[in-house]
């Protein structure tokens, strides 16, 4: 019997990679729902390809446009729509990969239906882990991570007890400008921004990698996924990102995930756990990938890890507040109305000037998200 699920998010960089394994395994994996923003190109190609029994649409305008397009499939518009495509009742696996506190409440609708939830979304639990996770455990659902780093760490943990952990090392790039001095971060363009040294993602993740804000996002979700202290998550520069995570036991044993830099192995394995199947890629090289370095991030240069660890220690909605305001901010640097060093900056700033809050119900979160958008524009 193959395993139903549904992408949210599917004409992203992750859906369009879990299609891609979806078409690879069709004698093991069915793909019943999809959803994305507004793309109903890309949507109706992939409509055409795997045959879904609903799709969602968040700009309504374009469902229904969808719909006249595709008269044989259920289109549904809004945010309803994509909380209806995460409740889908076929579904037993849900691919929470849309951009950003968007996906936020259709991850909490998907469990609260007590759909496995594989998890690609990082902001949901940078924003709202603090009610994410205790959702989570209610309704007796598990969360599976598709960052590399994440699944990396699930893997090694795979059988041993949170107690046993010494600590989580979360492996980074370090970046296109781990070498820069400050002056040379001066003059980085958004071109430069967007050329990461391993992985092909999307932008808005590329400029965070260059800025190691996203280590600085998985350093909170990792928090919140594996149950440890702030103090137990470290990042380790690793320029090749062969190994990419690991964990040492408090016996003093390393265990670590290895593979190519290739969204494609975690993605799937996500899709097939608790099983595995075969892979689309080549069998590892050793030979050709015999060195790897390790360093200690700096983040004198790259303040924003740095705030992030902060946002975590505070906790409350802070977190939240420094996710939403980061993606303005970078969206603002793409749009060249603000230099590179100008993101931390400014989020720095607006972070000290945040009055903090302990209340980290859903309708809060979503206000605070709202709030730091509408001021991280003027900063």
């Amino acid at each position: 019997m193959r395993k139903k699920i549904s992408v949210l998010g599917s004409t992203g960089s992750i859906g369009k990679n879990a299609l891609k394994i979806a078409s690879h395994l069709q004698e093991k994996i069915e793909i019943v729902a999809i959803a994305a923003k507004e793309n109903i190109d890309l949507l109706e190609q992939q409509a055409r390809i795997h045959n879904p029994r609903l799709i969602g649409v968040h700009d309504q305008i374009k469902a229904l446009e969808l719909q006249k397009r595709l008269p044989h499939i259920r289109v549904v518009g809004g945010m309803e729509g994509l909380c209806e495509v995460a409740a889908y009742v076929e579904a037993e696996t849900v691919i929470a990969a849309i951009v950003g506190a968007a996906g936020l409440l259709p991850t909490a609708t998907a469990i609260q239906a007590g759909k496995t939830i594989a998890l690609a979304n990082k902001e949901v639990l940078v924003a709202g882990g603090a009610y994410i996770m205790p959702l989570a455990r209610k309704h007796g659902v598990q969360l599976i991570p598709v960052d590399s780093e994440h699944s990396a760490v699930f893997q090694c943990l795979n059988g041993e007890s949170t107690e046993s952990i010494r600590r989580i090392i979360l492996t980074s790039s370090g970046g296109p400008f781990r070498e820069w001095d400050l002056e040379r971060l001066k003059q980085v363009t958004v071109e430069d921004a967007l050329k990461h040294p391993n992985f092909a993602m999307g932008s808005k993740i590329t400029i965070d990698s260059s800025t190691l804000m996203n280590k600085g996002l998985e350093v909170i979700e990792a928090y919140w996924l594996f149950g440890v202290k702030i103090e137990q998550v470290e990042v380790l520069v690793h320029p090749q990102q062969k190994i990419h995570s690991m964990v040492e036991f408090v016996d003093g044993s390393i265990m670590a995930q290895l593979c190519e830099p290739d969204m494609i192995i975690p993605i799937q394995y996500a899709m097939t756990y608790p099983e595995r199947s075969r892979g689309l890629l080549s069998p590892y090289d050793f030979i050709k990938n015999s060195r790897m370095d390790f360093l200690a991030p700096d983040v004198s240069r790259f303040r924003c890890l740095k705030l992030a660890y902060q946002a975590l220690q505070e906790g409350g909605t802070l977190p939240c507040y420094m996710n939403a305001a980061n993606e303005i901010l970078v969206h603002r640097f793409m749009n060249k109305e603000i230099n590179w060093l100008g993101i931390s900056e400014k989020l720095e700033h607006l972070m000290q000037h945040y009055q903090n809050s302990r209340d980290v119900s859903l309708d809060a979160i979503l206000n605070v998200d709202h709030l730091a958008r509408s001021e991280a524009l003027t900063v």
